[in-house]
């Protein structure tokens, strides 16, 4: 049986304060677990035994079998899954505008929902980006429920936080910035590299953010001659989603119906 020692330790993860320090976040799910266990130190894990016996190696350095109840005494979700794990967080320093030639990264400025976090960084694993860089005051990345949305990607793609202003400022390719109005995104080519910034849901790309961007691109609505109300705007996560595509289109391959 858990321990009321180790519940209470895994409950405290829950605080960002917490996860800072300790340098550790949970992650919960036999997907998103499978997923990290690989990647990253697994410092402990809870599971049931038909989970384990799925698995091979599990290089957890505590493991415990999970007995009736176990997990849901710890599990930071309303749906316990067969698996809880505690991970020790990547080590992940900002990269160096070298680095940055003819690679595409993000930046987020601002981003406050967790789960628009954490499906940022699985869109990022999905168009090959490595890195993602965020101001100090988006999400916290390895929160319960970013780290849910993430669906693994932080096995391969480097969280970094960081004054988005210095970092910007030391780049070597384009700027480019997401906004409600500003040069459509199908106007005219993209670069195979580059930063892309996205803003804050509700305020957008901050003033001295946006002082340091080359290229300002908007979503265009469709159709152009439409009139009357139609949606505000684009979810960010979203937004993301179709920017990014759009910078890879030029790197898909043809691919013929056999």
């Amino acid at each position: 049986m858990v321990s009321k020692a180790k519940i209470k330790w895994i409950r405290s993860l829950e605080m960002k304060k917490n996860r800072d320090r300790e340098q550790l976040f949970v992650a919960e799910g036999n997907k998103l677990v499978s997923e990290l266990i690989g990647a990253l130190a697994c410092e402990w894990m809870l599971a049931e035994p038909s989970w384990m016996a799925t698995q091979g190696h599990l290089p957890a350095r505590e493991l415990e079998v999970a007995e009736e109840g176990d997990l849901r005494k710890v599990s930071l979700l309303k749906s316990p899954q067969q698996v809880l794990a505690v991970f020790r967080r990547p080590a992940a320093p900002v990269p160096e505008g070298a680095d940055r030639d003819g690679q595409l990264m993000l930046a987020l400025d601002g981003i406050q929902d967790p789960g628009n976090l954490g499906t940022i960084i699985r869109l990022a694993d999905w168009f090959g980006i490595e890195h993602v860089v965020c101001s100090p005051d988006t999400a916290d990345a390895f929160g319960p429920k970013a780290v849910q949305s993430t669906m693994g990607a932080l096995a391969r793609v480097g969280v970094h936080y960081t004054e988005l202003e210095s970092f910007l400022q030391g780049g070597t390719g384009p700027r480019y910035g997401a906004f409600a109005e500003g040069d459509s995104l199908y106007a005219h080519p993209l670069s195979s590299g580059g930063i892309l910034i996205m803003g804050n849901e509700g305020n957008g790309i901050r003033p001295s953010v946006e002082a340091l961007i080359d290229r300002r691109l908007c979503i265009p609505s469709f159709p152009a001659s439409r009139t009357g109300a139609g949606a505000e705007s684009l979810n960010v996560a979203v937004a993301t989603g179709i920017i990014c595509a759009e910078f890879r289109r030029p790197q898909k391959k043809t691919y013929s119906a056999e």
